[in-house]
């Protein structure tokens, strides 16, 4: 019997803004879940751990790549309700920790919050884009 190979559709990588989005946004969870839910130990509890999945896997899906700014500022918001409250209450309690425990990502977060919205709509192709598409494919 001959071995297939599985082959996969080539994923394109995040771009590093983005992957350093959710490394500020796993560092604010993780703080959070430590000071509000001391006996769960390092690794954050189920309910945040649930959080912080969901967190990743929007920012992963961004249409503003390169050119997002922080979620705050976002003319689309693209977490549902209840993740954006339980969200809103992680950041305001674990805002003011950041500098102490990661100065660096939450220097950052502030830094890049002050560049306002990115622009509406959001690029379909080039540097910002994750659209595989090539350029004149219409939707």
């Amino acid at each position: 019997m001959s071995a297939r190979r599985e082959t996969r559709p080539a994923v394109a990588p995040l771009p590093l803004n983005i992957v350093r989005d959710q490394r500020t946004v796993e560092a604010m969870v993780r703080v959070y879940c430590r000071h509000a839910h001391p006996a769960t130990g390092e690794a954050p509890c189920p309910p945040c751990a649930e959080l912080l999945a969901y967190a990743e896997a929007r920012l992963a899906r961004c249409p503003f790549g390169d050119q997002k700014t922080t979620c705050r500022e976002c003319p689309i918001h693209c977490y549902r309700p209840a993740e954006r409250a339980r969200m809103r209450v992680v950041m305001k309690s674990a805002g003011p920790r950041m500098l102490w425990r990661h100065p660096l990502l939450a220097v950052r977060h502030l830094w890049i919050e002050r560049r306002g919205a990115p622009p509406w709509p959001p690029k379909k192709n080039g540097r910002g884009s994750r659209d595989p598409r090539p350029f004149g494919v219409l939707r």
